[in-house]
């Protein structure tokens, strides 16, 4: 019995086990990698989806419906509201400002658009382009980024390409980019980033991909920041994709403050 106990261990752990590259399959090199996200990135701009929610504010893990506006130049809106209470809150980003309505405290915020101040609705502290990227289903390579290597994901059977970026106003300076092969070219299936001076790396995971206008989108996105799981993260279900790569105006994202609201300007630390 032991014996058929151990055997059973070890077939179970093998079958677990990362599984090397596949034999006669060579690495890629890492600017045909990189080019292929860049080629998505100038032919995917502009994202309009409904999602479900959830992440920890304020000390609760709250389960929101937030209709979105993503721009891959960093013009964000995102609007929450919660079963019951209604619409509570919306963000807006544009021109390096922005704006925040907290219905439920009577408040209107605005400020510059540092991670501190976009991260208030949805905790994910990166700046405007990065999220942009993130909620578009890739990563936020931007100017001056270079390939620096290409590793292997026994896991997820797919390539690693690390990346080094030099573009002013990021919040990581290094991704690992992980990318699988397909007969159309390669889907991103997760990201990690690191600051300069950082000991961790924030997470993103996508999963349940499908196809949309001929492109690989995730309809769920979960985010971690540095040492901490997805699941004291941020979890966003696509509920509706309402239009890919449609023009977006600016007034779309731009708020005034309500009557009666306090004004707050938000500084950044």
């Amino acid at each position: 019995m032991k014996r058929l106990l151990l055997a059973c261990a070890l077939l179970a752990g093998c079958a677990t086990a990362p599984k090397p590259r596949p034999p006669g399959q060579a690495a890629p090199a890492g600017t045909e990698l990189l080019q292929a996200l860049e080629r998505r990135q100038a032919g995917l701009r502009t994202l309009e989806i409904e999602t479900r929610t959830t992440s920890w504010l304020s000390g609760d893990r709250v389960r929101a419906t937030v209709p979105m506006l993503v721009d891959r130049a960093g013009r964000l809106r995102f609007e929450a509201e919660i079963p019951v209470q209604g619409s509570v809150a919306a963000l807006t980003v544009h021109g390096g400002e922005f704006s925040l309505v907290d219905v439920q405290k009577r408040v209107f915020h605005r400020g510059p658009a540092c991670p501190m101040n976009v991260g208030r609705l949805i905790p994910i502290p990166l700046f405007p382009e990065e999220i942009a990227a993130i909620l578009l289903g890739d990563a936020p390579v931007g100017e001056g980024a270079h390939a620096t290597g290409v590793e292997w994901d026994g896991q997820r059977q797919a390539d690693v390409l690390a990346i080094e970026r030099s573009a002013a106003g990021a919040a990581a300076s290094k991704l690992w980019v992980t990318m699988k092969k397909t007969a159309a070219g390669y889907d991103v299936l997760a990201v990690e980033g690191q600051s300069p001076g950082a000991s961790g790396r924030w997470r993103v995971a996508y999963e349940e991909l499908g196809k949309a206008d001929g492109f690989t989108l995730p309809a769920l996105i979960k985010f971690a920041e540095p040492g901490k799981s997805f699941d004291d993260g941020v979890e966003i279900k696509v509920r509706e994709r309402l239009g890919l790569n449609r023009p977006l105006k600016d007034e779309q994202f731009t708020l005034t403050a309500p009557p009666g609201f306090r004004v707050e300007v938000l500084p950044c630390r």
